[in-house]
C-alpha cells in the first residue's frame, strides 16, 4: 500500500554489508577483531667496499659506475663504496701520491665497518720486486684487520682482460701469499682468459684498460668466483 513506510534493516546487518563491499573492491581480509600483522621488513642492503686502482674507479668512456665492481653491486644487490685512484698499487703510488693502504687511511678507514671489503690490484706494481708488494699487501691487511675485525675481507689478483705478462704472475703469487697470511680469501683472475672472440669488443684502443663490455665479463667473473667461493 502506497505511503507506508519501508521496514528498516538492523543496524548491524547494514554495516557488514557495508564492511562485506568494502573488502571486496579493496581486496582487503577483514577478520573482526583481529588486525594483519604488518609485511616483514626488508633485510638491509649488504655494505660492501672496494678499494681498487683504474680498473675499479673507471677509466677512458667507462665511467665509475659502469665498472665490474658497479656491475657486480648490481647483480648481488650491495650498497657499494669505491675507493682507490688509477696508476695506483700496493707500493705504486701514481699521480695522486698514495698507494692502497695510503688511499684505504685517507677514504675508507674512519667509516663504519663494511660487511665486506674488496681489495682489487697490483697491476700497476710492475717493476716492483714481489718482496715488496707482499710486504706492503701484508700491512695493509693488518690495518684492515685492526680496524675491521669482523668484516669478510676479498682479495683479488692484478685485473688483465688480455694475455698478462710474466711478471703479472709473480705479483698475484705476492698477493696471494699475503692474503692467505692474513686469513682473507684470495681469488685469481689471471686464472681465466677474458677475452672471447674480437679483442677489441672487450679492450678499449690502450690494448690495457677493458671496455664496458670487458667490465660485464669481469663482473661475471667475480660474481661466480664469490657465490661459489
Amino acid at each position: 500500500m502506497r505511503g507506508q513506510p519501508r521496514p528498516q534493516r538492523p543496524l548491524t546487518a547494514s554495516l557488514a554489508l557495508v564492511l562485506a563491499i568494502c573488502c571486496g573492491i579493496s581486496g582487503c581480509a577483514y577478520q573482526a577483531g583481529r588486525e594483519q600483522p604488518p609485511p616483514a621488513a626488508k633485510p638491509p642492503a649488504p655494505v660492501v667496499m672496494v678499494l681498487g686502482d683504474s680498473f675499479t674507479v673507471g677509466s677512458g668512456p667507462v665511467r665509475p659506475w659502469e665498472t665490474y665492481a658497479a656491475e657486480a653491486a648490481r647483480r648481488l644487490g650491495w650498497q657499494l663504496v669505491v675507493a682507490g685512484a688509477a696508476g695506483t698499487g700496493f707500493v705504486n703510488r701514481g699521480r695522486v701520491g698514495r698507494d692502497f693502504r695510503e688511499s684505504y687511511a685517507e677514504e675508507l678507514s674512519w667509516r663504519p665497518a663494511p660487511d665486506m671489503l674488496i681489495i682489487s690490484g697490483g697491476h700497476n706494481d710492475r717493476r716492483v720486486a714481489p718482496a715488496r708488494v707482499h710486504a706492503a699487501a701484508r700491512r695493509l691487511l693488518a690495518d684492515v684487520r685492526e680496524t675491521w675485525p669482523a668484516t669478510r675481507i676479498i682479495v683479488v689478483g692484478p685485473l688483465w682482460v688480455a694475455d698478462p705478462p710474466a711478471w703479472a704472475f709473480d705479483v698475484k703469487d705476492a698477493v696471494a701469499t699475503a692474503a692467505a697470511g692474513a686469513g682473507a680469501t684470495f681469488l685469481d683472475p689471471l686464472a681465466r682468459r677474458h677475452v672471447a672472440g674480437d679483442p677489441a669488443v672487450a679492450l678499449l684502443p690502450d690494448g690495457v684498460h677493458p671496455t664496458f663490455t670487458g667490465h660485464v665479463r669481469l663482473a661475471r667473473w667475480l660474481v661466480g668466483a664469490l657465490e661459489n667461493g
